[in-house]
């Protein structure tokens, strides 16, 4: 049986005039009309505009505070001669280049232990967000010739072809050690002081978000040890700051370049006074982030990756494809919930991924 509800007062003088019969479909129709409505809510809506301002207000106090706030502790299973990475917050690594007598220089320890310490990241399913930053006075000086040059300047092989045959094996593994950090699905935050310098630069473009403090400068400086930068510099900076002569400029000169300008072409996002406020915002951008739901961060990143270097019509056909199973996920469902009851995300308990 349907229930029956009183009409509207607009209504009335139609109810009047209907039969009773037409009055119980009525009744019927707004009663369909209003489970499929709730059901719709249920799925998949876009929010409120009262529910959308919630998603998009400033970093959360209650963020900030637990950024502030978290001691940080030795992460279980990296363990490593180059890396020092730590628990810092719930579901944030900070991986330190930990070299700091030797300004963080990347010796053949360092090349070896970033693909296996992202690698591992990337299978963690309680990591949601990477912070990545330089212990000591400098973010890092790059390459450590001293350690790197019997690799380079004396490979192995019996003539020129094997020669450079082990030449380009060597260079492969050198730029999945950067690669990988694109890989890895979880965001990753580059946090610069001091010095960035040569491999420096192509470590930090493979990062999805850079901020630095006043102090930082940036060099590609390959071309002044007489090489060209072959580890993802080339590639990656023409993209991030979207100036082909800069990119030029920087690459054949190797000057210096500031935080102001790096700021101001694009390669940072934010810039700060000193290294402790900037660690400080990116721990707290970290922990907003690991607030959001795993599935669509980690899809989001992808789909950015994939879209950079793929056509419009071929990034819209890959989201579509990506979407057609990523959309079925309770994570919807909880996002959309607690936006329309005005709780905040970190509330809300996403399944790990």
């Amino acid at each position: 049986m349907v229930a029956s509800y009183p009409p509207p007062p607009w209504l009335l003088p139609v109810c009047r005039a209907s039969s009773a019969s037409s009055w119980v479909a009525m009744a019927a129709a707004m009663a369909a009309s209003r489970s499929l409505r709730d059901l719709l809510m249920r799925r998949l809506v876009v929010p409120t505009p009262q529910g959308l301002s919630l998603c998009l207000r400033p970093l959360s106090s209650a963020v900030q505070d637990e950024a502030s706030t978290a001691a940080p502790r030795e992460a279980p299973g990296h363990n490593y001669e180059s890396l020092r990475v730590t628990a810092a917050q719930k579901h944030i690594l900070h991986v330190q280049l930990n070299r700091p007598e030797k300004r963080n220089a990347m010796n053949k320890a360092f090349w070896r232990e970033m693909v296996e310490c992202f690698n591992k990241i990337a299978q963690d399913p309680d990591c949601r967000a990477v912070v990545i930053s330089g212990a000591g006075k400098v973010f890092t000086a790059g390459i450590d010739l001293m350690d790197m040059a019997s690799e380079i300047l004396q490979p192995q092989g019996d003539d020129v072809a094997r020669i450079s045959w082990n030449l380009r094996n060597l260079i492969t593994r050198y730029q999945e050690t950067f690669s990988v950090i694109e890989k890895c699905p979880k965001p990753v935050i580059a946090a610069i002081h001091g010095a960035c310098i040569g491999a420096g630069v192509d470590l930090i473009t493979a990062c999805d978000i850079r901020y630095c403090a006043q102090d930082a400068f940036f060099q590609v400086k390959e071309v002044d040890i007489g090489l060209a930068a072959d580890v993802g510099t080339l590639q990656r900076l023409p993209k991030i700051i979207g100036n082909q002569s800069l990119v030029n400029e920087l690459a054949f000169t190797c000057r210096t370049m500031m935080a102001d300008e790096a700021l101001g072409s694009g390669l940072v996002s934010r810039l700060f006074p000193d290294k402790e406020g900037m660690l400080d915002a990116v721990f707290t951008l970290a922990a907003e982030i690991s607030t959001k739901s795993p599935v669509a961060v980690q899809s989001t990143k992808i789909n950015l990756i994939y879209s950079r270097n793929h056509p419009v019509t071929e990034g819209l056909n890959y989201t579509a494809t990506w979407n057609m199973s990523m959309l079925q996920t309770q994570d919807i469902i909880k996002s959309v919930q607690a936006a329309m009851e005005k709780k905040e995300l970190k509330s809300v308990t996403f399944s790990k991924l």
